[in-house]
């Protein structure tokens, strides 16, 4: 029963992040600021290597997204200051 809280916490986050993050992409919010964009991105990565050593593959998942959405945001930053 333990497995399935923790797809449904990936699945609930991951539809978050998806949709804020799309919110960004049509320009009806603003995206994330820079530092807080970069720390976070590098934060999740670290994380995403450590659950990579864990085989855990809930946490793969989930940082590996948590570490591509500050990407996209960093990208959305730069695009539009053009």
């Amino acid at each position: 029963m333990e497995e399935y809280y923790r797809f449904i916490g990936l699945f609930l986050i991951l539809i978050g992040w998806i949709y804020t993050t799309y919110r960004a992409i049509v320009g009806l919010k603003k995206p994330m600021h820079l530092p807080f964009s970069i720390l976070y991105g590098l934060g999740s990565f670290l994380l995403f290597l450590h659950s990579l050593v864990l085989n855990d593959l809930v946490f793969m998942v989930l940082n590996f997204f948590a570490t591509l959405m500050p990407i996209i945001n960093i990208f959305l930053l730069f695009s539009r200051k053009n």
